[in-house]
């Protein structure tokens, strides 16, 4: 063989695989029509980053919202906001009307503002603020991150806790140092990756009962966010890593009705019952909306009324309300190339801002009351 002969005989020896390596596209991401570069949470968190006092100020919340969950604050933890945000600007309209209506509540009401930005869906629809932020299925999340935590930035830093769904297991990185209170939500409450979520977030969590309406499943949730886990996950630099928790013990379960509703006294009687098999504080969240107003936003003010009777005739386990709120009443459609109306949500219909402002003041005198009555003398 010549000189030549033995040259092109390397060249087919170099290009030849190696006998370990296999062509994989056959059976990966065969379903997969692009992949996108995403923005690091240490990235975000370098533009847009919390000031010492704003991280005092959510530290503060958080141990609030703890202290009535173990028994140490007589309030009400009230989580009142839109259904899921779609709006900056409307957005913080909503938060400076709620701070200053809580202001003078705050005596006997621990209001934290609902910020959800990740919807759950049954089928298809709108996936929330972060997922696509321009309302218009272009999915442009490292924008939708971005305005997420601009947006809660704001509105902490007026002096108002903020809360939030987790549903997405990546997006608390780039927003949960300044979440208050966290939930997981009734189609994931089952889900053992969120209750491992759950057990090293460091926020204080409610997560809902099944869709069902089986408290069973949140209550074994909270047990098992009390626990230590190991699993995979992303860090702040981006990087695949094991993540080792302590456990979170600042659960608790959030009735938001079912198959029927489970907001009565007796619903409450039987929640606290399973509760108390599992070994758990007997206190209860009450989501107003949801299956527990059969999906008619104005229920939610009679249900609201129900809930502040009971508080004031003595009932101590329910600890916090939930209640879905905008500026204006109702819901509206994402039509294209149609405007939406201001102040309206985009996914389940709300009360107004003029219907939450008594609500808010009811509760908060059926707080006093009972605390009225539980003193000596009185």
């Amino acid at each position: 063989m010549d000189t030549t002969d033995a040259s092109a005989a390397d060249s087919d020896r170099e290009v030849r695989p190696h006998p370990a390596t296999r062509d994989s596209t056959r059976t990966d991401d065969t379903r997969i029509g692009a992949v996108r570069p995403l923005i690091t949470p240490a990235l975000l968190l370098e533009k847009l980053p919390g000031s010492e006092a704003t991280l005092a100020f959510v530290e503060r919340s958080r141990a609030a919202i703890a202290a009535v969950l173990r028994g140490h604050d007589d309030r009400l933890i009230v989580v009142v906001g839109p259904c899921s945000i779609h709006d900056h600007d409307q957005a913080l309209d909503y938060a400076a009307r709620l701070k200053a209506a809580a202001e003078p509540l705050q005596d006997a009401l621990l209001v934290v503002m609902r910020t959800y930005f990740e919807k759950p869906r049954t089928t298809v629809g709108w996936k929330g603020y972060i997922n696509d932020p321009r309302l218009d299925g272009s999915f442009a999340i490292n924008e939708g991150l971005e305005r997420a935590r601009r947006l809660l930035l704001e509105i902490v830093e007026m002096g108002l806790p903020v809360g939030a769904e987790f549903l997405d297991l990546l997006s608390p990185q780039f927003i949960s140092d300044l979440v208050a209170w966290g939930a997981i939500g009734a189609r994931t409450t089952e889900s053992q990756s969120h209750r491992q979520l759950a057990s090293g977030l460091s926020c204080p969590v409610g997560f809902k009962n099944g869709t069902d309406g089986g408290v069973k499943i949140a209550a074994d949730a909270i047990v098992a966010a009390a626990a230590q886990h190991a699993f995979m996950g992303m860090t702040k630099m981006g990087q695949a890593a094991i993540f080792e928790t302590r456990g979170n013990r600042d659960c608790h379960v959030i009735l938001r009705g079912g198959r029927h509703p489970n907001y009565s006294a007796e619903q409450v009687d039987a929640a606290c019952a399973v509760l108390r098999g599992a070994g758990l504080p007997e206190q209860v969240m009450i989501d107003v909306s949801h299956a527990n107003s059969a999906k008619n936003h104005r229920r939610q003010i009679e249900i609201a009324a129900d809930i502040a009777r009971r508080i004031a005739a003595g009932d101590r386990r329910i600890v916090g309300v939930m209640i879905e709120s905008q500026l204006e009443e109702g819901r509206q459609e994402l039509v294209p190339g149609q405007p939406l109306r201001h102040g309206v949500s985009v996914t389940d219909a709300c009360i107004s801002w003029a219907q939450t402002e008594p609500v808010l003041r009811a509760l908060a005198q059926a707080v006093r009351t009972r605390r009225a009555g539980a003193q000596p003398g009185c």
